[in-house]
């Protein structure tokens, strides 16, 4: 007897099956037979719920932002956490060098993956942004910083976070990876106005 699925329960299980191998073989070297022999499920089916693998990365991107920002979201909302641990906490919240969900970026990190390490990279510059940008602007309020610019900062923060500190992108020893953290958040106090030294306990955050 053939088994009918809510269309909700059938494309979840797509992305879980698109996901999986994803991570085993790469976006690249996953077909759609590859995923229709997965799931179980006929061409027509697939096609219902998705026109193309690539629409099938979308929507596990989707997935991706909603599991990562999410997080994040809702330590920036919590005022009782200091306004520096919260950003440490955001940053560490999306896993952008792994974490409790590195499987994520081991995935996207794969050569295999390039187009959707350049899709991730985007929500993570489009989503963090304005939610580290919320804490500044409350560090404004409280005097903590001063710039008139704390979007354009934290775009700035972003993006050399995630590619700096990619180790896919560029490779670093040990102690070159320190200095660059330390030169990062000097330089970040001077971009935010922040009395020097300010945030130099954010090393010890990041272990």
């Amino acid at each position: 007897m053939r088994v009918v699925k809510e269309a909700e329960e059938r494309r979840n299980e797509i992305l879980d099956a698109a996901d999986e191998l994803f991570g085993q073989k790469g976006f690249d070297g996953t077909s759609t037979n590859d995923i229709l022999h997965k799931v179980g499920i006929a061409r027509g089916t697939l096609y219902h719920h998705f026109k193309s693998k690539e629409e099938i990365m979308d929507a596990l991107i989707e997935r991706y932002n909603a599991r990562l920002l999410g997080a994040a979201r809702e330590i920036a909302e919590d005022k009782g956490i200091p306004i520096v641990e919260r950003i440490v906490r955001v940053v560490a919240a999306l896993n952008i060098s792994g974490g409790s969900s590195g499987e994520i970026m081991d995935h996207i990190h794969k050569p295999q993956n390039a187009l959707m390490h350049q899709k991730i990279q985007k929500v993570i510059i489009n989503g963090v942004t304005p939610i580290l940008t919320g804490i500044i602007r409350e560090g404004i309020e409280q005097g903590m910083f001063r710039t008139p610019y704390p979007y354009e900062c934290m775009e700035m923060v972003v993006i050399y976070a995630i590619t700096v500190f990619d180790d896919d992108i560029v490779a670093m020893t040990d102690e070159e990876r320190v200095a660059r953290m330390v030169a990062f958040i000097g330089n970040v106090e001077r971009l935010l106005g922040a009395e020097s030294g300010s945030l130099m306990d954010t090393m010890n955050m990041f272990g």
